[in-house]
């Protein structure tokens, strides 16, 4: 276990390091940001058993674990990002109308917001330190990593291999605990990443806010579960005891209680044993995470000692601090107001809770957004329903966690369960300034003389704008309802359908041509009818509907 963290001399210096490189230009280079990714990548490879050990050693984390919740995303997001960054980093052409965008050469430019502070946690300290770090890489700009303490002999190998495989002036980590984390945030960053819980991402916020400094949290929250009467009651129960099982419920996605339908509250709870039982069958019991500390570990306790609730399932041998080992534990008629629904579990509890999806819905809008909502149900109707009434971070529906692993889509949360994205492209924004770049060309100068002063009427009248899209005083609410497509699009289809007939009429010309020439009976006329079908299907008007 690390003996002395950075000290300040340390952090002086790496900060002042990471500011001049970065003021030098040197990892806008894709060059350098590629390479630095393939470094990342050797670092796992080269070192995957002294990962997988050192996870152990800090959650008694499994070797499947450790793949699944670590080390298989970062290698999958440094592919990703190493296959798709070229196209992420290209110049992107707004669709700005001639003068502006033909003639002025408009364009947006993707600069590194600069130097970044990511910071990591315990629950996840390889995949939720790396996998930010290959999108601020990716994006160009220079990283300070602070990893968490907690997890301190996976830290430790970090604080030793990242120096050796990535490029110290641009790359640097730095250890500690809350002193030190207190000390980082006195410096000025251009852009600070934070997962972890809601009370620290107020003291990041706080810090931040000296400098307007841009933040991306990923926190938490406490995330429901709905199953209904329509619901595979099984397959529900199977999928839920998995999410508090997968690291013992120690993540911010995880189930923290489960509303249940009458109809099914019975059936629910007895197969939700039953899964646990089978999961902690064989090794099982032995392949289970611990707590990360005594304190979490006793903070669990009191909450399930407190809990007004029916115990129904509480494991195969009995609990014990010393090692952190905690059982999967269901809870039977939970309220609201019990103690295990006084905070975020983040551990292996599960309250469940009998409550229809309507009443499910009404509680879960009383509460602060959570990151993820998970939706049991075989009625579509039911599922549509339950989206469109709540918000949270994300949804899976008939299964758990899985909205956080979809390739090329936005993963963050809303409101008190975290602000920002990340994932792949989405991640690679994030460390990203959007930057316009506009040229227009001198030669505009005569038509463009009416913006300075003195100004007359004619001036004064270039800046009223014109209602293009139609629209007329007096329309009711029903005039808003979808009937047909947009001018625009109306517009598109036309210029489109324009294009085809321009081709067709060419070609069939040409083939009346060669028909000419051959002698033979002409098939311009089956032409023309095969032409006709496929324009009148082009713009057929069911299909510019709204």
């Amino acid at each position: 276990m690390t003996t002395t963290y950075t000290s300040p001399a340390e952090l002086e210096d790496a900060v002042t390091v990471l500011r001049k490189t970065f003021g030098s230009g040197k990892t806008k280079s894709m060059t350098w940001r590629k390479w630095q990714m393939k470094q990342m990548w050797w670092m796992i490879d080269d070192n995957q058993e002294r990962f997988t050990a050192a996870l152990a050693q800090d959650l008694n984390r499994s070797q499947f674990e450790a793949y699944a919740g670590d080390i298989s995303g970062v290698r999958a997001n440094i592919l990703e990002s190493l296959e798709h960054v070229d196209e992420w980093a290209a110049d992107e052409k707004p669709k700005s109308g001639f003068v502006f965008g033909t003639l002025s050469k408009t364009r947006i430019k993707k600069e590194p917001l600069g130097v970044a502070l990511i910071v990591g946690a315990w629950n996840f300290p390889i995949a939720l330190l790396l996998e930010p770090a290959i999108a601020a890489i990716a994006a160009g700009c220079c990283v300070l990593m602070k990893p968490s303490e907690m997890a301190a002999a996976t830290q430790d190998l970090l604080v030793e291999l990242v120096p050796k495989y990535l490029d110290p002036d641009a790359i640097r980590i730095a250890s500690g605990g809350p002193s030190e984390m207190t000390r980082i945030l006195n410096y000025r960053f251009d852009h600070i990443f934070f997962t972890g819980s809601g009370k620290i991402a107020k003291f990041i916020t706080e810090a931040a806010a000296k400098y307007l400094t841009p933040t991306v949290l990923e926190l938490g929250g406490q995330g429901p579960a709905i199953v209904t009467a329509k619901a595979n009651v099984d397959l529900a129960a199977k999928r839920i005891a998995w999410a508090k099982f997968l690291n013992a419920g120690q993540i911010c996605l995880s189930v923290n209680h489960t509303f249940v339908d009458s109809a099914v509250y019975d059936e629910f709870v007895e197969r939700v044993g039953f899964w646990f039982d089978s999961f902690l069958s064989g090794e099982g019991e032995q392949q289970m995470t611990k707590i990360i500390s005594q304190r979490n570990f006793a903070r669990l306790e009191k909450l399930l000692e407190g809990t007004s609730g029916k115990i129904t399932y509480s494991g195969k041998s009995p609990n014990d601090i010393s090692i952190g080992k905690f059982n999967p534990t269901v809870v039977a008629n939970v309220t609201m107001q019990d103690s295990l629904l006084s905070e975020e579990l983040f551990g292996p509890i599960l309250p469940v809770i009998k409550a229809d999806y309507r009443t499910a819905v009404g509680i879960i809008n009383s509460m602060d957004h959570p990151l993820g909502l998970y939706i049991f149900s075989d009625s579509k109707k039911e599922v549509d329903e339950i989206i469109q009434s709540t918000l949270s971070g994300g949804v899976t529906v008939n299964d758990t966690l899985l909205h956080f692993i979809v390739p090329d889509t936005p993963f963050g949360g809303v409101g008190d369960s975290g602000v920002g994205y990340y994932h792949g492209g989405y991640g690679f924004k994030c460390f990203t300034h959007l930057r316009t770049v506009v040229a227009p060309p001198t030669c505009l100068e005569k038509i463009m003389e009416f913006r300075y002063a003195p100004y007359t009427p004619s001036d004064v009248s270039r800046m009223l704008i014109k209602n293009t899209l139609g629209f007329k005083k007096g329309e009711t609410m029903t005039d808003q309802e979808p009937r047909f497509a947009s001018i625009s699009a109306v517009k598109d289809v036309v210029l489109k359908t324009a294009k085809i007939v321009a081709v067709t009429t060419a070609i069939t010309a040409s083939l009346a041509v060669f028909d000419g020439f051959r002698g033979g009976r002409s098939r311009v006329t089956d032409y023309f009818e095969f032409v006709y079908s496929s324009v009148r299907c082009k713009f057929d008007v069911k299909r510019v509907k709204l």
